[in-house]
């Protein structure tokens, strides 16, 4: 069962760490220290829940529904145009964020956030339902539960370490010239997924 654990942490791993719409939330939230541990225990909360359904085996029902896929595509490319829209105008008038200033933050648009980059990205289905779904299948019983484990373990990993590791960086980020390229960064992110995504469907 430590070979299969093993194995779904390295898989997980492999297939969280990419930048990313979520990731790049996450980081912002870290940054900013607005409801980290919230966000960042949401987004792990969410990964176990699907990649558990992907090992349970709904990732054979994903697959055979592409009407479904279809129309998580849009609603999920809708979004993250907007959300990217709304980092580069952020990008086009920085400013710097502190620990006072977070304490404005609403846990409510927080979690709204994390829940619509979680739930209306077609690529988290594919990579923790489908993809680690059908990886899981390779072992049986308890083994499979071990690998998805595993994998559940590496996105706690990453969300906790990606949110709270980056209060770290935090004193570059004085500068709104960072927060400048940062922001930047996030709306070509979000513009490239949600073009790739309308040309899965178009």
């Amino acid at each position: 069962m430590l070979a299969a654990a093993t194995e779904g942490f390295l898989l997980g791993a492999s297939l969280i760490v990419a930048i990313g719409a979520q990731n790049a939330f996450v980081l912002r939230q870290g940054l900013a220290r607005r409801q980290v541990f919230v966000v960042t225990t949401f987004c792990f909360l969410a990964d176990a829940l699907l990649i558990s359904f992907g090992v349970a085996g709904v990732g054979s029902l994903v697959r055979s529904s592409p009407g479904l896929l279809w129309v998580v595509t849009l609603a999920g490319a809708a979004f993250l145009l907007t959300y990217g829209a709304m980092a580069l105008r952020r990008a086009l008038h920085p400013g710097n964020l502190s620990a006072a200033s977070a304490a404005q933050s609403r846990l409510g648009t927080a979690l709204a956030t994390a829940a619509a980059l979680t739930f209306l990205n077609p690529h988290v289905y594919l990579d923790t339902v489908v993809l680690l779904g059908s990886l899981s299948a390779r072992h049986a019983g308890a083994a499979r539960v071990a690998f998805g484990a595993g994998a559940a373990m590496a996105s706690a990993v990453w969300f906790y370490g990606l949110g709270f590791g980056a209060r770290f960086a935090a004193p570059l980020f004085a500068r709104p010239a960072a927060w400048r390229i940062l922001d930047g960064a996030i709306a070509i992110i979000m513009a490239s997924i949600a073009l790739s995504l309308l040309a899965q469907v178009f």
